[in-house]
């Protein structure tokens, strides 16, 4: 990249330089996070859209799980771009990233729905999402690598932490967008066609990104890399078959990247997701006090990566993650309390049991998410009272199914009659407007949102120090990836699913917590300090 020469001011023309590359880097990934945001931001759409009706519970589960998939492919990515990365350069491999990125999501917006080509629908986007996933694998260990070969060591924990606010920003976006196109046009009309704008906007972001991107040279360690022979031949091979590389990528997975990945996801996604499905709050109160937090919380990123430069990267992430493993339940009942309010108190007096020989049964996780129709009375019931946050139990019996609500026994599972008698007891169909303490959910919101960045404001640095030169792109991406794609990508699923499953609104939140508690014990035994390691070896 041609940056000119400020006269005099070889000091000034770097920095000049660097803001470039890290503008350049940061906009083209925040379009990608915006791309891959804008369908988990939509998820509660896409249950009814391109999936069968009949359980919406089950709808849920499947537009969560299709989120996932794109997950799953994550690791993948990493290791075909990775390769790409390490052997053919930095620029030319995330422009490719970015380039599927982009048309797998405008894609999306032209798809058929269910009702209109059936069960080709929901595999036309399982297919866009796995594109999607593929892309992001190999784009943000490209970026964060890129710029931490241009930086320097004494700033690399800030330069490469403007990276990692990518991520909210593009979060952030994607619910600006929504938000702006929901206000503007009637509900039937966003649900009917207005949720395809969001993903046909890809187009026009697609061509500024790949433009400014193009205008990127390559990374200098790269080309001197290459320069002298040193670049990997086979960087698949060296990452994993090599014993010293593999035993890098598994401490960083299970030492730090795990955790970041729950908490991340937990924080940006299940939050939103409890706010408006659980809580039954508003989305646009919802998405509006999300929003707040993530402006008041982004800057916390380059704080954290700063503090990282100042006294080491591993203490300030592992703190993050005890914090985390500590505060997240306490903070999601907390959200409970102050939005609503009337539900909380419900909660506390309410004493529902189902009786019945079927209940005995358990379904599956797979069966759950994608059993066309519930058609057992008792499954019925779980997705009835789970979907309206009402806790429950299930107690050994014998014969037709039986709900007990606060001592009042009803025979059968007749939906309108248990409605009735749980209205009675209390439970709030919605909440209310004027006893939400908006104040307090966006607090709590921007707890959550800097335990995220004590993690993940240095670990864009960590990874790249970690790593050699000859596979840094496929080390960082396949740590990064692995970690998020297969342990935190599916946090939101398996969340929601232990909620139906217990009856317990809280119970998903464990995987979170243990994940984040298991990494700060293997991070302070495992992790060794990276601040300041020489990026040329």
């Amino acid at each position: 990249m041609t940056t000119g020469v400020i006269a005099g001011n070889p000091v000034e023309a770097r920095t000049q330089g660097m803001r470039q590359i890290v503008l350049a880097s940061a906009l083209g990934t925040v379009f990608e996070w915006y791309d891959f945001f804008i369908y988990g931001s939509l998820a509660v759409f896409f249950g009814g859209l391109f999936f069968p009706k009949g359980n919406e519970s089950a709808a849920m589960l499947a537009s969560l799980a299709t989120f996932g998939a794109g997950f799953v492919l994550r690791p993948f990515g990493a290791i075909v771009f990775g390769k790409l990365g390490d052997t053919i350069g930095r620029k030319y491999t995330f422009l490719a990233t970015l380039l599927i990125m982009g048309l797998s999501t405008a894609v999306v917006g032209l798809l058929p729905t269910y009702e209109k080509i059936g069960w080709a629908a929901p595999v036309l986007l399982v297919t866009l999402r796995l594109l999607q996933g593929l892309a992001v694998g190999g784009e943000f260990g490209g970026a964060v690598t890129y710029i931490s070969e241009h930086a320097q060591a004494r700033n690399r924990g800030v330069m490469t932490s403007m990276l990692q606010i990518t991520g909210t920003i593009g979060l952030l976006l994607s619910l600006l967008v929504i938000m702006g196109l929901r206000s503007m046009m009637q509900e039937s009309a966003f649900a009917a066609w207005g949720w395809r704008i969001p993903f046909l906007l890809s187009i026009a972001l697609l061509m500024l990104s790949l433009y400014i991107r193009l205008k990127l040279g390559e990374s200098p360690l790269f080309v001197e890399m290459k320069a002298h022979g040193k670049q990997s031949k086979n960087p698949i091979r060296d990452t994993f078959g090599d014993p010293k590389t593999f035993k890098l990528v598994v401490i960083a997975i299970f030492g730090v990247v795990a955790g970041q990945a729950v908490v991340w996801y937990t924080a940006h996604f299940y939050s939103l997701y409890f706010l408006t499905a659980t809580l039954k709050l508003d989305y646009t109160s919802a998405y509006l006090y999300l929003t707040i937090a993530l402006v008041l919380g982004t800057p916390f990123f380059v704080i954290f990566g700063a503090l990282s430069d100042r006294i080491g990267r591993k203490w300030v992430m592992l703190s993050g993650c005890l914090l985390s493993a500590l505060l997240i339940v306490p903070i999601f009942h907390g959200l409970a309390a102050y939005a609503n309010p009337a539900l909380t108190e419900f909660r506390q007096h309410v004493n529902v049991v189902i009786e019945g020989e079927d209940c005995q049964a358990t379904q599956s996780l797979i069966g759950q998410t994608f059993n066309q129709k519930a058609t057992k009375a008792c499954e019925r019931a779980k997705a009835f009272l789970s979907a309206n946050a009402v806790p429950y139990t299930v107690e050994r019996g014998g014969g037709e199914i039986a709900i007990v609500v606060n001592g009042t026994r009803m025979p059968g599972f007749d939906e309108a009659q248990l409605k009735a008698s749980l209205v009675k007891e209390g439970l709030p169909t919605k909440a209310d407007p004027s006893n939400v303490n908006g104040p307090a959910v966006v607090a709590l919101l921007f707890a959550l949102i800097v335990l995220t960045t004590m993690i993940y404001g240095p670990l864009g640095a960590f990874l790249v120090e970690l790593f050699p030169t000859h596979v840094r792109y496929s080390g960082v991406s396949v740590s990064l990836q692995f970690g998020n794609g297969w342990i935190g990508g599916f946090a939101p699923l398996i969340a929601t699913a232990v909620v139906l499953r217990t009856g317990d609104i809280f119970a998903g939140l464990l995987y979170t917590v243990g994940i984040a508690a298991v990494t700060f014990i293997l991070g302070g035994l495992l992790l060794r300090e990276t601040r300041g390691r020489d990026m040329s070896s």
